[in-house]
């Protein structure tokens, strides 16, 4: 009965699949904040390894996506059930520590309010089905890598290989792309960003982008299909472009500063993924002209 009254009722798949995006914001907070400090972990280990020294954080408690329970950085008080409603919990403790008053970055509330926001879009357009709940993996795993590329510029290989993989597989079953679009698509996104890095590090001496984006435009290309690949490239570039100069002109930010282009790329891919045909179609229409 339920599973009935959601696949004839979009914006009531809709709403609910937001509230869930809402929720599951909240724990792509703790991934954010987390796995690049689980990564230098993991670097700290590795290069004691090699170097035939102690390991370094050996002493240290385990430290992971489950453990231990998320804490104020200010003042090491335990967050409750009740101080962890997403958004809710927010605007009920006025952006504070419900302990020491300590400021909340707004960090949180805005990721989760994007997860739910990106979510309920996600369902919207695809309706109820298993597209949709691929779509919101795809969603969600794009949302974390973004804003941890935005603050640390890094791409983890543990959110944009499994995204490619992912990507394979749902192909097999075609709701966004067939299976030979979608492998060429990942060999094409990857090798394309690669020669331009190459090239650019010839010309200047220079690294002009991370093989984090290699990684991620493949994976979008195992979701979308090599089609789609143009599209993704041109509209990322365009909106990085925009948003870099806006930040040169109106914020003084350093022209010699880098700027992360995963974000840019992973907006594109996700607009690429829903919207692709009507994109391309209006592509068409506009070289015909």
């Amino acid at each position: 009965m339920l599973l009935e009254l959601l696949a004839g009722s979009p914006a009531l798949f809709a709403i609910l699949v937001g509230l869930l995006g809402l929720i599951v914001g909240s724990f792509l907070n703790v991934v954010i904040y987390r796995l690049p400090l689980m990564m230098e972990r993991e670097w700290r280990s590795q290069c004691a390894e090699l170097l035939s020294q102690p390991e370094p954080d050996a002493d240290q408690p385990a430290f992971n996506l489950w453990t231990p329970r998320s804490r104020c950085p200010h003042c090491n008080h335990l967050i409750s059930a009740a101080e962890n409603i997403p958004l809710l919990s927010f605007i009920l403790q006025c952006g504070r520590c419900a302990h020491c008053q300590a400021g909340i970055s707004w960090q949180y509330p805005v990721v989760e309010a994007i997860s739910g926001v990106l979510a309920g879009l996600v369902a919207w357009k695809l309706g109820f089905g298993w597209p949709a709940l691929a779509a919101l993996l795809f969603t969600w795993t794009l949302l974390a890598a973004s804003v941890i590329d935005f603050k640390r510029q890094l791409l983890p290989d543990d959110l944009t290989l499994p995204l490619l993989w992912l990507g394979l597989a749902v192909a097999l079953w075609g709701p966004f792309t067939d299976l030979p679009s979608s492998v060429i698509g990942a060999m094409a996104g990857y090798l394309s960003l690669w020669a331009v890095y190459q090239a650019f590090r010839l010309l200047t001496g220079k690294e002009g982008m991370g093989h984090g984006d290699f990684k991620l435009l493949a994976a979008l290309g195992a979701w979308t299909g090599w089609q789609s690949l143009a599209t993704i490239v041109l509209l990322s570039s365009l909106v990085g472009a925009v948003v870099g100069l806006a930040l040169i002109l109106f914020r003084g930010r350093d022209r010699g500063v880098p700027m992360p282009f995963g974000p840019f790329l992973a907006a594109a891919g996700w607009i690429v993924l829903l919207w692709g045909e009507a994109i391309h179609h209006a592509w068409l229409r506009w070289l015909s002209l």
